[in-house]
């Protein structure tokens, strides 16, 4: 047998072995660390795993994203969401380091993404919008080939394998040739072998289009579960739901972040506060009047003749108020509750905003 270079490291997988280059020791990267038993430790806290500053993307003469800026802490479920077209799978691109910078920096763990040390490019797990396993492999060899590359030893590849199948429900289909399995199925492939290496940032562009709404729960509560033990996770989606989900999140809009807040805060950017609905029989025009006085008010809308909505700071110092003022006047409420909308809502009343500030009519914003 014939020896194996010094700078090649043999994997063997199910089917072969290959060899992958080795690269010198690249600079320093905020690491996650392994015990013996394989399980992940976490990064500081606090720590800005993502950091993009100013940084534009051109193709051609035409910005494809333009002055992003933005930074995703260690620990944090990031919700990256926009209309088709919007820039979201090339700003993945520029963090993963497929792409480089028109303009701006990007640091991902300390180190630009694009550097080419594999202690980089471990440190990260990459679930792509498409399916780019070997449709030729089986469901098996297709996460113990990805697992080699990441240099898993080969017993801990079993078992992590074994898990992973059992997670995205494939365990029935290990042996069935990718290419002969559903959509659905290849995500589920995708999403495993993004995870196999326990890496402490993970990237997913779109990783619940085409699933089910119940293995979509699934996913969600692993995110969650991942999120729970120090891990950060970058997350672009189609379902504009999906962000309650979230930490934070980041609305893109032709190519240009137009919001970044948590849930409760892109609604209330969106809304300009909280709004409380409030239901009477005795709503008089001069008990409206009184309510739109007080201080904790910023608006009041008459719904019907026996409703109305108040848009306030923060709702729950304002029912008190209202309450004290609407009984105080004689009035009798048969309902009063702060008015959620749904992120639907949200994510179209942000987009119409952005359009008019650039003078668009917005007719050409698709659903994320």
């Amino acid at each position: 047998m014939a020896a194996t270079p010094a700078n090649n490291m043999p994997v063997k997988t199910d089917r072969e072995t290959v060899e992958l280059p080795m690269t010198p020791p690249g600079p320093p990267v905020l690491e996650a660390e392994m015990s013996m038993q394989g399980e992940f430790v976490a990064p500081p806290e606090n720590v800005p795993m993502i950091e993009v500053n100013h940084v534009t993307k051109s193709i051609g003469d035409r910005n494809i994203v333009e002055d992003l800026d933005f930074k995703v802490l260690q620990g944090e479920i990031f919700g990256f969401i926009g209309p088709s077209g919007s820039g979201k799978t090339t700003t993945i691109r520029l963090l993963t380091g497929v792409y480089g910078p028109t303009q701006g920096t990007v640091r991902v763990m300390g180190v630009a993404p694009s550097h080419t040390s594999r202690r980089v490019q471990e440190r990260f797990g990459y679930m792509p919008q498409l399916f780019v396993l070997y449709p030729n492999l089986t469901v098996r060899e297709n996460l113990n080939f990805a697992a080699a590359l990441y240099g898993m030893n080969p017993f801990r590849r079993k078992r992590r394998v074994d898990e992973m199948l059992r997670f995205v429900e494939l365990w029935d289909a290990r042996d069935r040739v990718a290419d002969n399995i559903s959509g659905g199925m290849q995500r589920r492939i995708e999403l495993a072998a993004s995870l196999l290496h326990n890496p402490p940032l993970i990237f997913a562009d779109e990783p619940t289009a085409g699933i089910d709404p119940v293995l979509r729960g699934k996913f969600w509560d692993e995110f969650r579960r991942l999120r729970d033990e120090g891990r950060t996770l970058f997350i672009s989606t189609q379902y504009v739901s999906e962000s309650e989900y979230c930490d934070r999140v980041g609305v893109i809009r032709k190519g240009r972040l137009i919001a970044l807040d948590t849930p409760i805060g892109l609604r209330r950017a969106a809304l300009g506060g909280d709004v409380v609905d409030i239901m009477s029989n005795d709503l008089t025009p001069e008990a409206v009047a009184t309510l739109a006085r007080l201080p904790v008010v910023k608006e009041i809308r008459p719904i019907s003749r026996s409703e109305v909505r108040a848009y306030v700071q923060e709702a729950g110092a304002a029912i008190p108020a209202l309450l004290e003022t609407l009984n105080a006047g004689n009035c009798s409420v048969n309902r009063i509750e702060e008015y959620k909308p749904s992120f639907d809502e949200v994510f179209i009343d942000l987009m119409n905003r952005d359009a008019q500030a650039r003078g668009e009519d917005g007719s050409d914003d698709e659903a994320a």
